[in-house]
């Protein structure tokens, strides 16, 4: 089946974005056009919750591409990145062929691909389809795993010493995302593009708002979005995300708010602040401590 066609230029990448409810800046739209063009991955930096994720699961929306997404955390190894031997399957199979004399032919019998496990980027690189790679929180990786990617990112490849190189069928569309908790290395960057995402401006929060939050009237989607901009301002130990936001935005609908008094804002911090300190800090500015 014929995949749908890709929006081109940037003024056509931001409908479609907007089709799927994900407003983007230009920059955003600019550099999702370049990576395009260029056929290159985008590296996505900044705070939590500013909508990196959401991002890649947004670009996979617009056509229906299946989103692959490897969870980094710390430790993680080829085996849970690349892939794996189906160790299990592969004793079965010696187990089976116990008594026969040919030990070459039932070693290259068990490291074929029937007994291949495919993890998140040998399965983005072999897929039939063209997909999202979703490489989330690469800060969290090693920096000697980072080696893993690099083959991946520059040549849409992957080297399985028993089969040989697995070289991408159609190339994915891939996107790292990055809290900035450590500086990744050069040689990663080097073969990405670079999109930074902030906190949106409260007109743009506004804006997300009313496209995620039907029903909520612009009056309060503006208050909202002016109050959790003010909050972001202070000195907190963790400022609230634009998901956090959204929870809040709901909250509010459902409770029928008419207006977003520090009333209304003391009763619920604990949907966007999840440190006390934090609500602490902003309870005092509201004068409610």
């Amino acid at each position: 089946m014929d995949e749908p066609p890709s929006p081109t230029g940037p003024a056509g990448i931001d409908a479609a974005l907007r089709a799927v409810d994900y407003l983007a800046d230009t920059q955003t739209v600019t550099t999702l056009h370049l990576a395009e063009r260029l056929d290159k991955p985008v590296l996505v930096e900044g705070p939590a919750g500013t909508g990196k994720t959401e991002l890649a699961k947004a670009v996979a929306r617009i056509d229906g591409s299946p989103l692959i997404r490897l969870q980094c955390h710390e430790g993680i190894d080829e085996s849970k990145a690349l892939y794996e031997w189906d160790y299990r399957k592969q004793l079965l199979r010696l187990q089976a062929t116990a008594d026969t004399s040919d030990w070459a032919a039932v070693e290259q019998d068990i490291f074929s691909e029937p007994f291949l496990l495919e993890r998140p980027l040998l399965a983005a690189i072999r897929s039939e389809r063209r997909v999202v790679l979703l490489i989330d929180e690469v800060d969290r990786l090693d920096v000697e795993t980072e080696a893993l990617l690099l083959e991946v990112l520059s040549e849409y490849q992957v080297s399985v010493p028993e089969l040989g190189t697995v070289r991408a069928r159609t190339h994915p569309r891939v996107f790292l995302t990055s809290n900035s908790s450590r500086e990744l290395s050069e040689a990663l960057k080097r073969r990405c593009l670079y999109l930074h995402l902030g906190y949106p401006t409260p007109e743009r929060e506004r804006e997300i708002i009313q496209a995620r939050v039907p029903g909520l009237s612009t009056a309060i989607a503006t208050q909202v979005a002016d109050t959790v901009g003010s909050m972001r301002r202070l000195e907190l130990r963790k400022r609230p995300s634009v998901s956090e936001t959204l929870d809040w935005a709901r909250i509010l609908l459902d409770l029928r708010v008419s207006e977003v008094d520090d009333d209304v804002v003391a009763q619920s911090l604990s949907v966007l602040l999840k440190n006390q300190s934090d609500i602490e800090l902003v309870s005092e500015k509201l004068g409610t401590a």
